[in-house]
């Protein structure tokens, strides 16, 4: 009976994850870090053989420990599986979300994206003088002389800001380190690639910070076919990961957020 049966066509598949939000290590929904990611980034790359890997950008940053862990894990997995990535940035990767963009083969942009802002920023709150208003005294014990650097509770110490400096640096150096890796003789010799700079759009391409200008679905089919079919992958995360929080700390985390996304006009 096989002879009858017609062939089967298998159409070619391309995995689809989003990756939407503030990069921080948080269960705060909405949050993107590796422990919450990683499983989604497995499953993409494991099930059903695809063709490639397309990310869905949109983020201004954060954490450069996460944005480094999750950057590696999809390199990881798309070298053990010899399987093409490509990103594709929606209103912005700037900051650790670029990070994540440099994990792709290849970067297309919208003609409105924001990309870039290859630098580190430090940013908190000092909380010493609403203490103080308020009759709370700090008590603060140490074994050694650094333990309390950059506290919020304190007044900023010059040799803190110093240190801070220093750190602030080294994670720079790390991120320029991950974006020449990746990006090779595309990048221009701009002197303000590296400083924070951010680009829009065709600007990006002329940095050669991304490829081109263009959208997943026509390209997706410009590579492997109209017939491509798009497997899309979200993050599931249980119910006590969506409630967990104290109130003050998820106000906290949405100022912080808010902040981040307000820096792109967003």
């Amino acid at each position: 009976m096989k002879r009858f049966l017609p062939p089967f066509k298998k159409h070619p598949t391309v995995s689809v994850l989003r990756l939407q939000g503030t990069i921080a290590a948080s269960s705060r929904r909405g949050m993107l870090n590796d422990a919450a990611l990683g499983g989604m980034i497995e499953r993409a790359f494991r099930k059903g053989k695809p063709r490639a890997v397309a990310l869905i950008l949109n983020s201004p940053g954060g954490s450069p420990a996460q944005s480094s862990l999750i950057a590696s894990r999809i390199r990881r997995l798309a070298e053990e599986k010899d399987i093409p990535v490509y990103a594709f940035v929606e209103d912005v990767a700037a900051s650790g979300g670029y990070w994540l963009a440099t994990a792709a083969d290849e970067i297309y942009v919208d003609a409105t994206s924001i990309v870039g802002s290859i630098g580190v920023i430090s940013a908190g709150f000092g909380f010493q003088d609403l203490i103080a208003r308020h009759g709370i005294e700090r008590r603060v014990h140490t074994s050694g002389t650094s333990k309390s650097k950059l506290d919020p509770f304190q007044p900023e110490k010059p040799e803190d800001l110093v240190s801070l400096a220093k750190w602030q640096d080294q994670l720079h150096q790390t991120f320029i380190e991950q974006v020449k890796s990746r990006r090779g003789n595309k990048l221009s010799d701009d002197p303000d690639l590296f400083t924070g700079e951010i680009w829009i759009g065709a600007h990006a391409v002329e940095q050669g910070l991304v490829d081109g200008i263009a959208h997943l679905e026509p390209k997706m089919k410009e590579l492997f076919g109209d017939d491509v079919r798009l497997r899309r992958y979200g993050v599931q995360r249980s119910l006590f990961q969506r409630l967990s929080g104290s109130m003050f700390g998820a106000m906290m985390h949405e100022v912080e957020e808010r902040a981040q996304w307000a820096r792109y006009g967003l």
